[in-house]
C-alpha cells in the first residue's frame, strides 16, 4: 500500500465536514474523527506498520497519550517491539495513582505517541509531566499533523514532531 493509498483510506473513513470545536478551542469546518481509523483493526495495523519506521533511533519506551494515543501506541508497539507506557491527562486518585502506567519512563528515552496533532497543546502538557517523572523526551509521533501550529509549538519546547500523514497529504488524497 502506498502512502497516497493510505492517506486516501484514512481520509475516506475519518474526514467529517461541518462545524467542530477542537481541543485548542479553535473552530474547524473539517474534522478527522480519529476513532474511525483507530477502531478499524486492519487500517490501524497498516498505520502502525508505517509509523514504526519513523521512530527515532535510541527510543526505549513508547508513551501513548490518553485517549486516542492509547490505541495507536498499542498497535505501534507490536511493530516496534518496544515497551509501552499509557499516559493519563492527570494521575488517578486511587490504585497506583500514577500518571504513566505500564513501562517505566524514568531515565529512559521516551517517544510520545498521539493520534492527531493540531495545536500540540496536550503533547506539550504530557511531555512536561513525563519529564518531571525523569523521562527524556525530545520527539513526538502522530498519525495526522493538521498543520495548524502544533509542530512549531512542540519545537519551542524542544520536541520534534514526526507525522505519518499531514493535512496536505489528506487533501491531496481527495
Amino acid at each position: 500500500m502506498t502512502d497516497s493509498d493510505l492517506a486516501r483510506q484514512v481520509r475516506a473513513v475519518s474526514r467529517l465536514t461541518g462545524e467542530f470545536t477542537l481541543r485548542s478551542g479553535r473552530i474547524a469546518n473539517e474534522y478527522f474523527d480519529k476513532y474511525q481509523f483507530e477502531a478499524d483493526p486492519e487500517l490501524l495495523d497498516r498505520l502502525a506498520e508505517q509509523m514504526a519506521v519513523l521512530i527515532p533511533e535510541g527510543t526505549e519506551v513508547l508513551a501513548g497519550l490518553e485517549m486516542g494515543g492509547i490505541a495507536v501506541v498499542t498497535a505501534l508497539a507490536r511493530h516496534a517491539k518496544l515497551p509501552t507506557a499509557f499516559v493519563r491527562k492527570q494521575a488517578k486518585q486511587y490504585g497506583t495513582a500514577r500518571l504513566a502506567e505500564g513501562a517505566e519512563v524514568a531515565g529512559r528515552r521516551v517517544l510520545v505517541v498521539e493520534d492527531v496533532v493540531t495545536s500540540g497543546g496536550q503533547v506539550v502538557i504530557s511531555t512536561k509531566d513525563l519529564r518531571k517523572l525523569g523521562a527524556h523526551v525530545d520527539h513526538a509521533l502522530c498519525v495526522i499533523d493538521r498543520q495548524e501550529g502544533g509542530a512549531q509549538a512542540l519545537s519551542e519546547e524542544g520536541i520534534q514532531l514526526r507525522a505519518l500523514l499531514t493535512r496536505a497529504d489528506l487533501e491531496a488524497a481527495a
